[in-house]
């Protein structure tokens, strides 16, 4: 398994943050590449398993890692800008008005239960959504 440094939060994180909650300065952030957003995860329990289900929608499936380690489910990967293959009409630059979907690399980190059992762990990437089953010991 890879163990991979994730950095501090910079400020262009801090600043989106803010805009989610502040609706008079949504899609007025400065994204910066090196920005890391962090998806939306539900958890749930059953009596042989926990699920992670990780809101994903626009990351094409190559483009996420996920990595067990230390008691800890990491996730990471990058999705691009959203766009619309141009028409013909709109093959030229476009004008943004409003952003409010994250973009660019993303990462998230979850603390597994002591009873999980990492060598049966498996996952699946349906509707934008990834679904990982952690088995119980």
């Amino acid at each position: 398994m890879t163990v991979k440094f994730v950095p501090e939060p910079s400020f262009g994180q801090l600043i989106r943050q803010l805009a989610k909650i502040d609706p008079f300065h949504k899609g007025y952030f400065g994204f910066s590449p090196s920005d890391t957003w962090t998806p939306n995860v539900n958890l749930y329990e059953s009596d042989r398993c926990y699920l992670v289900c990780v809101d994903l929608a626009g990351v094409q499936k190559e483009q996420i890692e996920v990595v067990v380690h230390n008691q800890q489910l990491k996730l990471t990967g990058k999705r691009d800008v959203p766009l619309k293959n141009p028409s013909d009409e709109c093959k030229n630059r476009v004008r943004i008005h409003l952003m409010e979907i994250d973009h660019g690399n993303f990462s998230r980190e979850v603390e597994l239960p002591a009873d999980v059992d990492q060598n049966h762990i498996s996952a699946s990437f349906v509707n934008g959504l990834l679904w990982i089953e952690l088995p119980k010991k």
